[in-house]
């Protein structure tokens, strides 16, 4: 596939992956993507999953046509990009490889690589001449490990944007952007918000024509939305104005309430996303937390705390920094409700978040009173989500 005239796509589809980094559901598979320059002299940029080696080697030979190439650029170590250089190495034996520092350790960790000669030591803002192609590195660190650049090719304005800008499926399945970029951006790079403000001011004195990921397919038009997204999420505004009902009930009774708070909030055209966080995938669940201006957490109490499916879901929205929401509660209880003052404890360091004043406590099962309850809390997050 051609991205420019001399710029070709030599990356995989996996459809064989379940679950990414053994945690995220990808059921569209996953893409690894690399790309080669083809100039005076030849670039390539990053390897595969080690499970694919065979498929882009034949890839790579394939776009070279007899030719070697004189550049291997790693911008990212993490294995589904890197796991390869030993092998292109190999069949590459005169090629150099163009990394950070940080990255050719994390190489000699990984494959006990010590290249010598062979290693170009790319500075950030440095540039590497390929003939009509100047490559100009952008280091991201932390965008999502502490090795990571991004490549601009300043003739045909191509940022390579290596975990920026990715998502979850492979590339021959046709799917709306936003939603798997959105799981996938939170679950992977959500804590890294100011690190990814960064690299945006960084972008923003480029001239981009297309963005290269190493997940997800290239982009080419409207930039500026997804560039808009990326903002949106890594400075942690809500991205649209609705409740995210996260609940996690035993025998059904917190479930019962938490779904007639969102028939509530429906009948107030208040856009709703729920979650049974038992039954759910969480990396969907803690997408919606963070793409609307308001969150619901509704738990029984289990141990004299919360639901262990809650306590789950509470952490991994406190390791992606969750902030600037309003969140309302409601909790149950058979002789001593906790979930409520567990939930809101584990927050207590999290930054601009603001709890709804009227939180619902059940004993045991929904009653009219309950209901009444749950209207005032409908009401109050009508006024703050909206």
């Amino acid at each position: 596939m051609k991205i420019k005239e001399n710029i070709i796509y030599v990356g995989v589809n996996d459809h064989q992956v379940d679950l990414f980094e053994g945690q995220y559901p990808v059921p569209h598979g996953m893409s690894y993507n690399s790309y080669m320059i083809l100039d005076e002299k030849i670039a390539v940029m990053d390897t595969v999953d080690i499970a694919f080696g065979q498929q882009w080697l034949s890839n790579v030979e394939e776009a070279l046509g007899g030719r070697k190439p004189h550049y291997l650029v790693i911008q990212h170590m993490e294995p589904d990009h890197s796991a390869n250089i030993p092998t292109f190495l190999e069949k590459y034996p005169d090629t150099k490889v163009v990394a950070t520092s940080q990255a050719f350790k994390m190489m000699n960790q990984f494959f006990g690589l010590e290249l010598g000669e062979r290693a170009v030591t790319a500075a950030n803002g440095g540039t590497l001449e390929l003939g009509a192609h100047t490559l100009q590195f952008v280091f991201a660190p932390m965008v999502h490990w502490p090795e990571v650049m991004m490549t601009y090719d300043m003739k045909e304005k191509i940022l390579f944007s290596a975990d920026g800008f990715g998502k979850f499926g492979a590339l021959d399945v046709e799917e709306e952007w936003a939603g798997e970029a959105r799981r996938y951006y939170i679950g992977i790079v959500g804590k890294y918000g100011v690190q990814v403000q960064n690299i945006l001011k960084k972008a923003a004195a480029l001239d981009i024509q297309a963005i290269c990921p190493l997940h997800g397919p290239v982009l080419t038009e409207n930039l500026g939305y997804y560039l808009d997204l990326y903002n949106t999420w890594s400075s942690y505004e809500a991205e649209e104005k609705g409740v995210a009902i996260a609940y996690a009930s035993i025998y059904g009774h917190t479930k019962e309430a938490a779904l007639f708070l969102a028939e509530q909030l429906k009948e107030k055209d208040i856009p709703v996303a729920v979650h049974d966080l038992a039954r759910t995938d969480l990396s969907q669940a803690v997408a919606d937390a963070f793409r609307y201006s308001c969150l619901v957490l509704a738990s029984n109490t289990y141990n004299a705390g919360i639901n262990p499916f809650m306590h789950d879901f509470i952490t991994r929205l406190l390791e992606r920094s969750y902030q600037k929401r309003t969140i309302g509660m409601v909790e149950n209880g058979s002789w001593a409700p906790m979930a409520a003052k567990t939930m809101q404890a584990m927050f207590e360091k999290s930054k601009d978040i603001t709890f709804a004043e009227n939180t619902v406590t059940v004993m045991s099962a929904m009653k009219a009173q309950d209901k009444e309850k749950i209207g005032k809390l409908a009401g109050e997050l009508q006024e703050k989500c909206l």
